[in-house]
């Protein structure tokens, strides 16, 4: 079976450019542009793995990040930050709202691929 993954971005090009490298490494995946969207989406689909950016309309990355991890059905739902927001400060504190890791753009689809399946 192939992991479910949801791709939190609103920046089009990025987005589809994210949709296309995972498919062809196997994984099956959503995509959602907007916070709240998000939100919905993982509770639709119940993704493998969530990769968002921090800032997106309606409800930023680091208060969905919060969220997924406040709720029982969604706080084991590994989450990786891919964002533009590359300080030392924002790296921690993405993690210490529960990212899984940090990962910042621009980045390398191998290396990528590479923290999704570690």
């Amino acid at each position: 079976m192939c992991a479910k993954i949801l791709v939190i971005e609103d920046e089009e090009p990025i987005s589809q450019l994210l949709a296309y490298n995972l498919s062809k490494e196997g994984f099956t995946v959503a995509t959602s542009s907007d916070g709240d969207e998000a939100m919905i989406a993982v509770d639709e689909s119940r993704p493998d793995l969530v990769l968002m950016d921090w800032m997106l309309p309606n409800v930023s990355g680091i208060e969905l990040c919060r969220q997924l991890r406040s709720r029982s059905e969604t706080r084991d739902i590994p989450v990786i930050m891919l964002t533009a927001r590359g300080e030392e400060e924002d790296r921690v504190r993405g993690l210490d709202v529960g990212a899984d890791d940090y990962v910042t753009k621009p980045f390398s689809m191998s290396e990528l691929v590479a923290r999704m399946r570690a």
